[in-house]
């Protein structure tokens, strides 16, 4: 494109339309705009939701006291540094930091790896823990996850909202991944590279070192989860919902579901 954008706009629709007039090809795919903002301003309001003690009891919930500062720090917009002090001055104890700030340094350590791996992390540093070879897993996402037709409730409201807002919390990350890679025995690149076309925050470190831990690529074993342990971090709210209640694929305990999922010896 030879001519200079624009930079001066009435308002956000202004832009959102100028986007949409320079860039006709998008009309092809899903139309959204999330409702995340960008800029320095807008990250310094979400300041105010920090609060580390909070952050620390109930990060695994979805209604849990995160940040949503995660695509600011993506792109440069506020450093980890910044974070990470603005979190020990508003804990009462440095102690009451100590997760929040362990969540940052998990970030830190991703980026590192990623100067080291540079294009390699799109390549499996580890051998699956799964008793499977990797010829064993499909290369192509399957449409009805893409889309969020699976007819389970929570797998298909996750979709939806990677593809709605451009974010998910980190335990639906975490749920969603292993459906894609354990349930339905797919590479864990075709997930990764699906986050990636949707995420705000989404960057080859975090986003495929994190789906090579929970494929068990880049950790001692795979990660995988029961309704039970959804339901109890959800509060209920998808299983609620679901017409496969009771008969779902992730009904059972851990050792039961790891014999239906693996073949570990």
């Amino acid at each position: 494109m030879s001519q200079d954008l624009r930079r001066d706009f009435q308002d956000r629709q202004d832009l959102i339309d100028y986007v949409a007039e320079i860039f006709p090809q998008t009309a092809n795919f899903e139309p959204f705009v999330a409702d995340t903002r960008g800029g320095r301003r807008a990250a310094e309001q979400l300041f105010e939701n920090i609060d580390p003690k909070k952050y620390g009891a109930t990060r695994n919930n979805i209604s849990g006291a995160v940040t949503y500062l995660s695509p600011y720090i993506r792109h440069g917009v506020v450093t980890l540094r910044e974070v990470r002090d603005l979190a020990l001055r508003r804990a009462d104890q440095r102690k009451d930091a100590a997760k929040f700030i362990m969540e940052l340094a998990w970030r830190e350590y991703w980026q590192r790896l990623y100067e080291t791996l540079g294009g390699g992390v799109w390549d499996d540093i580890e051998e699956y823990k799964t008793g499977f070879p990797p010829d064993s897993y499909d290369e192509e996402l399957p449409v009805n996850i893409k889309r969020g037709t699976t007819g389970l409730a929570c797998i298909d409201a996750f979709s939806r909202e990677l593809r709605r807002t451009g974010y998910l919390h980190n335990h639906a990350r975490m749920w969603l991944a292993s459906y894609v890679v354990h349930w339905r025995k797919v590479q864990w690149q075709a997930g990764a590279e699906w986050f990636l076309e949707h995420l705000l925050d989404g960057d080859p470190a975090s986003n495929n070192l994190s789906w090579q831990w929970v494929a068990s690529t880049f950790s001692n074993k795979p990660y995988f989860f029961n309704r039970e342990n959804l339901e109890r971090h959800t509060e209920g709210l998808y299983c609620r919902q679901c017409l496969h209640y009771g008969s779902c694929p992730f009904e059972g305990r851990y050792e039961d579901l790891s014999q239906k999922l693996f073949q570990i010896q």
